[in-house]
């Protein structure tokens, strides 16, 4: 009877210990990506795995966050929608390499750091937004934006937007400071409005009349398709049609949305299970379908309304090459005054 008791006393212990490993199978996530974005990811990876994914999502400040956090960091992961506050992450010493082959062979060497520190999940394109009614052209360089024979007919968010900045920089990269200062100018000079909201709002304002072209990401123009809740959005998209820039240098100018392992990483097993994960076909099907972005793994097919926008040629430059230029290129803009 005695050692019944201790051996019940034992069992219950260790179904207690059980319970505290069990409440630590648990991974912290630090976005900039928008929570209804990954969520669908995150309930999969726990549904698959058991290990929680408990989020932190801001728009801006995590990077300065974890930065003051320092060693205590609880963060894991950092996910971002820019391949900028990747390469700033990394330079800063908030990462740490990964050398997973599950995931080295998913994401191709252009989508990641040369020292994988940090990886792109997926990609989408910046594209031009062109009005069905007042627009018969098929074909667009970038260079174009800066012809005057679109002097008030372009519309773009603000030129300081890690969006445009990549696109900017991406110019930097292939045609030198100069180069890309006139062309931003001359780009500046045929706004049709002051640069301001999103880019759907740019394909609000093809579908108001009040510009032509508008500057914009390839997902909206999905997001845009199948909104129910603001369904007005439906009439901006339809009234527009997306053109790949074809640049002689640059092809079309893509961003990644990405992640990287923290430095300081408190669960690093789990962060990088989870890193797997999102590199994983299944994960790059279900991240890609439902944000209407290109994924990164080459193996895993676009969505059916993605495709039907047709094919284009990326860039082959790094991204994070061009990433690195982002500084000149908000220099530019404020230069030429873009935004004024």
């Amino acid at each position: 009877m005695k050692f019944s008791r201790r051996g019940l006393i034992a069992l219950v212990a260790f179904a207690a210990l059980q319970t505290s490993a069990q409440a630590a199978e648990e991974v912290n996530v630090y976005s900039y990506r928008q929570p209804e974005l990954i969520n669908p990811l995150f309930e999969q990876f726990t549904k698959e795995t058991g290990i929680a994914v408990k989020t932190v999502f801001a728009e801006k400040g995590l990077i300065e966050r974890m930065e003051q956090e320092g060693a205590l960091s609880p963060a894991d992961l950092l996910m971002t929608a820019d391949v900028g506050r990747l390469v700033i992450a990394a330079d800063k010493g908030l990462a740490q390499p990964v050398e997973l082959p599950e995931i080295l062979d998913k994401i191709p060497p252009a989508l990641r750091d040369t020292g994988n520190l940090w990886f792109g999940l997926t990609m989408r394109a910046r594209v031009i937004y062109v009005s069905r009614d007042r627009v018969t052209q098929d074909t667009f360089t970038y260079e174009e934006m800066a012809d005057p024979k679109w002097k008030g007919k372009i519309c773009s968010r603000p030129g300081n937007h890690p969006y445009n900045l990549g696109l900017i920089a991406a110019v930097i990269s292939h045609k030198g400071e100069a180069a890309a200062k006139e062309w931003l100018a001359g780009w500046k000079a045929n706004l049709a409005i002051k640069p301001s909201g999103g880019d759907r709002d740019q394909a609000k304002g093809v579908f108001a009349g009040e510009c032509d072209l508008a500057i914009s990401n390839t997902y909206y123009m999905g997001k845009m398709l199948t909104n129910e809740k603001e369904t007005e959005q439906k009439d901006w998209a339809k009234a527009t049609r997306i053109v790949f820039p074809s640049s002689p240098e640059i092809g079309t100018h893509v961003n990644i949305s990405g992640m990287l392992l923290a430095k300081n990483a408190p669960h690093k097993d789990n962060a990088l299970k989870l890193m797997t994960f999102l590199a994983s076909d299944e994960a790059q099907q279900l991240y890609a379908n439902g944000n209407f972005e290109y994924p990164v793994n080459p193996a895993v097919p676009a969505s059916e309304i993605v495709q039907s926008w047709g094919k284009f040629t990326p860039d082959t430059l790094n991204v994070a090459e061009i990433a690195k230029l982002e500084k000149i290129a908000s220099k530019l803009v404020d230069e030429v005054q873009f935004n004024d």
